[in-house]
């Protein structure tokens, strides 16, 4: 298998360590700092969600403190950066809107609990 994504993405096993959505909640810290960055558009419309829901991309880790950590912070090479400016961006964009405007399905609260620092003295997160 990594011989067959290597040949798509040549970067692929050097930059990231698992195949996996690109902001995966299983991915490592590292693996998430290089997803915010590619497709950024796709990073901002999961905040855009967290701050509608009042939710948590992760019980650990908002997806606004990711953002946050990697501007400030620094975060490693994205790399390519997938371009995330065209129609189906677009659509799936308008298609998350329009169900946030629905009643949630579930209590945000019970995804949540204390965050933890993404680095020893990160002060992007507070």
């Amino acid at each position: 298998m990594n011989a067959a994504i290597s040949s798509l993405r040549p970067s692929f096993p050097a930059v990231r360590k698992r195949c996996s959505c690109s902001l995966c909640v299983f991915a490592s810290r590292r693996d998430l700092l290089l997803a915010v960055g590619r497709p950024p558009r796709l990073a901002d419309l999961y905040a855009e969600v967290e701050q509608a829901r009042g939710d948590s991309f992760r019980p650990d880790w908002r997806i606004t403190d990711l953002i946050r950590h990697a501007a400030h912070c620094g975060a490693p090479d994205p790399g390519v950066v997938c371009p995330d400016d065209g129609p189906e961006f677009t659509a799936l964009q308008e298609q998350v809107r329009q169900t946030l405007k629905r009643e949630p399905r579930k209590k945000p609260e019970l995804a949540r609990r204390a965050r933890r620092a993404l680095c020893d003295g990160c002060t992007a997160h507070t």
